[in-house]
């Protein structure tokens, strides 16, 4: 059976394959000259310092004085550990500044501006409209038009109207394939929003959790992050940063969050069982479509559907019937 997944160190780092057979030839001659090594690869001098552009910047091959030194997998692994751990140290730093600048670009948001717009273009756009409604429209038309994954600080949005909607948006993402959803919340979500997690765990969004979660945001893809004026828990105003650092910036910081956090008890396969329990739950209780929407945090043409697919599983005819053949498996 094939292998699968990196070849060799350098590929699991990330150069090309090409790159990595390059290496492995020269990495025998290190401490030679470069002309030698140059000719033993049929190469000119330029021509294999060119080739070798991306291990030189990385600091894993370089010249001493005519003498060319190619660093060994182990001493490489270390090179790029120490370069990440840098990289991620300024990430730190640049979101430290981050909040600075977005309270700054918030405020210049009201600086000669008309009283009736509602988006000024500073670097970006300044969302100043306080109806939930439109954000929730103008993170819809982001997320659909857009591509690369979704990585999400969810520190309270549960609690708001359009959970449902979110909820519904992100499982249309990921049904399309080709994106991932990565979200982060508050270890008190579990207690106080089960039903809301446990919907998007069964969309196939992954969830992970920290006993505090700093701020709301959205990183979408390499384009856009979406971030409160003043980072915390305020939506209004909401900025949409569209710089390249910046977003990358961001999405450094989720990764950072991402390692620390833990995952919930249960897995996908156990999310769909939870979310199974609360419809059943919830019908059991007479509870209507409408308020099982709200209480669970998802839409309610996904609960009619959902809903229709564990009748259908359990054979029954009627929600009464539904109820009588859950309880006999055990299910309630």
């Amino acid at each position: 059976m094939a292998r699968s997944g990196p070849a060799s160190v350098l590929t699991a780092l990330g150069f090309a394959p090409g790159v990595d057979r390059l290496y492995q030839r020269v990495r025998t001659h290190s401490g030679r000259p470069l002309a030698r090594v140059a000719a033993a690869t049929l190469r000119t001098p330029g021509e294999l310092l060119e080739d070798l552009d991306p291990l030189v910047r990385a600091g894993i091959v370089r010249l001493e004085g005519e003498e060319l030194v190619v660093e060994p997998p182990a001493e490489a692994l270390r090179i790029m550990v120490a370069v990440q751990a840098a990289h991620a140290e300024r990430a730190l730093h640049r979101l430290e500044g981050l909040t600075e600048a977005v309270a700054l670009l918030a405020d210049e948001a009201h600086v000669g501006r008309d009283d009736h717009d509602e988006t000024v273009p500073v670097d970006g756009e300044v969302v100043t409209a306080s109806d939930p409604a439109r954000i929730h429209a103008m993170v819809r038309d982001l997320v659909r038009h857009s591509r690369g994954d979704l990585l999400w600080l969810r520190p309270d949005q549960w609690r708001g109207p359009n959970e449902h909607k979110m909820a519904e948006l992100i499982e249309d993402a990921l049904r399309h394939g080709g994106r991932s959803s990565r979200a982060i919340y508050p270890q008190h979500a579990t207690r106080e929003a089960p039903g809301a997690l446990a919907a998007r765990a069964a969309a196939g969004e992954q969830v992970r959790l920290l006993p505090e979660v700093p701020s709301r945001m959205l990183v979408i893809g390499d384009t856009h992050v979406l971030l409160p004026g003043r980072l915390g828990y305020a939506d209004i105003p909401l900025v949409v940063v569209r710089q390249t650092a910046v977003v990358e910036a961001a999405a450094q910081w989720f990764e950072l969050l991402w390692e620390r956090a833990a995952a919930p008890a249960s897995g996908r396969a156990e999310a769909r069982r939870d979310l199974r329990r609360f419809l059943l739950q919830q019908l059991a209780s007479g509870a209507h479509d409408e308020q099982i929407a709200r209480n669970l945090g998802i839409s309610l043409r996904t609960v009619r559907r959902r809903v229709a697919d564990l009748m259908a599983e359990l054979g029954a005819d009627t929600r009464f019937q539904a109820g009588v053949e859950a309880a006999r498996r055990g299910w309630l």
